[in-house]
């Protein structure tokens, strides 16, 4: 069930969330909206749906569970990271049960936070978006 919406995309910002219970990317959609109202939101179920998606879709922030039906987040990261163009996208981890292992994984690629689902909010959406922009500025 893939979703992306159906507004004319142009140059707008889309968020990935990659999240398989409908609850929990409903509860994401809001904060990115309360955080990002401009930005597109895309939903992939799966890593392969969101592999689909960063094929089809130039994203500008992905946000990813642990534990997804078809892998491990931690690893889907570490996959994003082994690749110049898909390692440049903020990933947020938001997962119900953080694990040692995760962590790890995650700060090898270069994961912006990892937080729980019941602490996760704008903050941490505006905070990295706002890192974003300033590396865009930077180099120009």
């Amino acid at each position: 069930m893939q979703k992306l919406l159906t507004q004319p995309l142009g140059r707008r910002q889309i968020c990935l969330i990659v999240e398989d219970s409908t609850f929990d990317q409903e509860m994401m959609a809001r904060v990115v909206h309360r955080s990002q109202p401009d930005m597109l939101i895309e939903i992939a179920p799966s890593l392969r749906s969101a592999r689909v998606a960063l094929a089809n879709h130039s994203v500008s922030l992905i946000l990813l569970d642990n534990n997804l039906p078809d892998g491990v987040g931690a690893n889907f990261a570490l996959e994003l990271a082994a690749e110049a163009r898909l390692s440049q996208i903020p990933v947020i981890i938001v997962s119900d049960w953080p694990s040692p292992f995760m962590w790890e994984k995650a700060a090898s690629a270069g994961v912006q936070f990892i937080v729980e689902k019941s602490e996760f909010g704008a903050r941490h959406i505006t905070e990295v978006m706002g890192r974003t922009r300033s590396k865009r500025h930077r180099a120009i």
